[in-house]
């Protein structure tokens, strides 16, 4: 009797456990299909650079001692990925000035982690913070600064949209780039509240770290 055979005479004669072995192999491979396409944004990213996931908030930032009519604004993020450069479009009110060095910081020890640094640039005033540099992942924390003109607090309050990509080169010696987002920071903490508290564009993750 061949393979064939003894297939066939193990339906026929045991239908329920062919039926039992079909469910667990569905199971198997919906389970499979869900962790690649639908599971958490750490484990698509883990899998694809271009579903990196980022999180982050803003703050009032330092005060500019020479300048008292523009407002310090802090942002803070941090991604699962590496990544090579990342842009904020801010709404709303024109950056007056850019914080040109930025680093990153162990979450646990808050000690600054020479790996990840960005030089930062922009029209001023402008809309956009464009910074290139190398970050390692890991969901250190990036903290930089920009200013605006006017009150923080002031309606409509500034609320950027991060974007972030990682440019390789691959073992064939040719260029890669991957880009995710964008990612809503939010509006500044530490406002009073308004009806528009609690507000994104975009819809935020609740799976991924709390960026302090």
């Amino acid at each position: 009797m061949n393979r064939t055979e003894d297939l066939l005479n193990i339906a026929a004669t045991s239908p329920r456990r062919m039926a039992l072995i079909g469910v667990v192999l569905a199971l198997l491979i919906g389970g499979a299909l869900a962790l690649l396409g639908h599971g958490s944004p750490s484990a698509r990213a883990a899998v694809n650079d271009n579903q990196t996931a980022c999180k982050g908030h803003m703050e009032k930032g330092d005060v500019n001692a020479d300048d008292p009519s523009v407002v310090g604004v802090t942002y803070k993020f941090a991604c699962s990925n590496a990544i090579t450069g990342y842009t904020l479009f801010v709404d709303g009110h024109p950056v007056q000035s850019i914080e040109t060095e930025v680093f990153g910081t162990d979450p646990a020890t808050k000690a600054v982690i020479p790996a990840d640094a960005f030089s930062c640039n922009g029209d001023i005033p402008g809309f956009g913070v464009n910074c290139v540099g190398t970050y390692t992942g890991g969901w250190h924390v990036v903290s930089g600064q920009f200013e605006i003109d006017g009150p923080l607090c002031a309606e409509p309050r500034v609320d950027p949209i991060l974007t972030v990509v990682n440019a390789t080169v691959t073992s064939a010696g040719k260029p890669a780039t991957a880009i995710a987002g964008p990612f809503d920071l939010g509006r500044p903490r530490g406002c009073p509240k308004s009806k528009f508290g609690g507000k994104t564009k975009i819809p935020v993750e609740k799976d991924e770290p709390v960026i302090q």
